[in-house]
């Protein structure tokens, strides 16, 4: 196995391991696109073979809008990651967008989450939003706000807009997304739901969104229902299991969303996650300062997190 020269400021190293094949919903050596630097000022980079970053600042000033449209991403397509400059220290990975223009999620997804809440499966998807500014980068660490009592955990499949979106139909769904990442729907579950109104105020306190560790572009992942999403609390495994639980596929989901609105380059989804949260344990179980969250999905990548206290 080779290490990456991939370090989160809390240590963690990356581990790519050569020759190996991934599972059948990612391609070998998929092209990953990431950002890293101090947060506001994050570069571009490529991932090489070996999992070290490149430099891509010069063909890509930022990831984020215009640059997730299929031209841009087939010219990065075209490039050698050999030949660009090597970074030796990437230091902070930030989130793979900039920002995005609307921040979209998908409720009760995963026929087994919905059962561990006591809820019955949804007959259309449950959308909606969490605040862009809930943004972060996959090794921030992850804000207890003020007034928190029930923060959790949720392992997430994100998907990104790649073109204008607007009355597609499934079979041209795929070809409108730019690529896949993961994502941890950190929620507050008293805010979300015994605070009155809609979701969103669960869902969107500052560092309720990491995002990363990079982008893969869609044509990587030719299958997005045959991921596996895990997510670690303190080295316990609480979530396990594949996309192919979701009860409405990616397809379906951008599909549905074209009828009532019109996705854009940049927007996120994240499709909504499996069954392991602390809400549906017994007894329940919520974040406190000092957990540290290990997550992944299959392919595209590892995220890590410590919980801390609001000051």
């Amino acid at each position: 196995m080779q290490v990456a020269a991939l370090d989160s400021p809390a240590g963690l190293v990356i581990p790519v391991r050569e020759g190996r094949r991934d599972g059948p919903g990612l391609r070998e050596r998929a092209m990953k696109l990431l950002r890293h630097g101090p947060a506001g000022q994050e570069k571009t980079g490529m991932l090489d073979a070996l999992g070290r970053v490149r430099d891509l600042s010069a063909h890509l000033p930022d990831l984020a809008g215009a640059a997730l449209d299929p031209a841009t991403l087939d010219r990065l397509r075209g490039l050698d990651p050999e030949g660009l400059p090597l970074v030796e220290n990437p230091g902070r990975i930030g989130p793979c967008l900039a920002r995005v223009p609307n921040f979209f999620c998908v409720g009760l997804n995963y026929g087994k989450h919905a059962a561990e809440t006591g809820a019955k499966p949804p007959k259309e998807p449950i959308l909606f939003s969490k605040a862009s500014s809930a943004l972060s980068g996959p090794y921030d660490p992850v804000v207890i706000p003020r007034e928190a009592e029930k923060c959790d955990w949720e392992v997430e499949l994100g998907v990104v807009i790649g073109r204008e979106t607007l009355y597609v139909s499934e079979a041209e769904a795929l070809d409108h997304v730019a690529g896949y990442c993961v994502i941890n729907d950190v929620s507050e579950r008293a805010f979300q739901a015994e605070r009155g109104g809609q979701w969103i105020k669960g869902k969107s306190a500052p560092s309720f969104g990491p995002l990363g560790p990079w982008l893969v572009t869609a044509d990587e992942v030719p299958d997005p229902q045959a991921l596996r999403l895990t997510l670690d609390l303190n080295g316990d495994r609480m979530q396990d299991e594949s996309t192919a639980d979701m009860i409405f596929l990616v397809a379906e989901i951008v599909a549905y969303m074209s009828r009532f609105m019109k996705l854009v380059p940049g927007d996120v989804i994240a499709t909504g996650t499996p069954s392991g949260v602390g809400l549906g344990m017994s007894p329940q179980r919520f974040l406190r300062p000092g957990d540290v969250m290990e997550l992944e999905v299959e392919g595209l990548g590892r995220q890590r997190q410590e919980v801390v206290a609001a000051g």
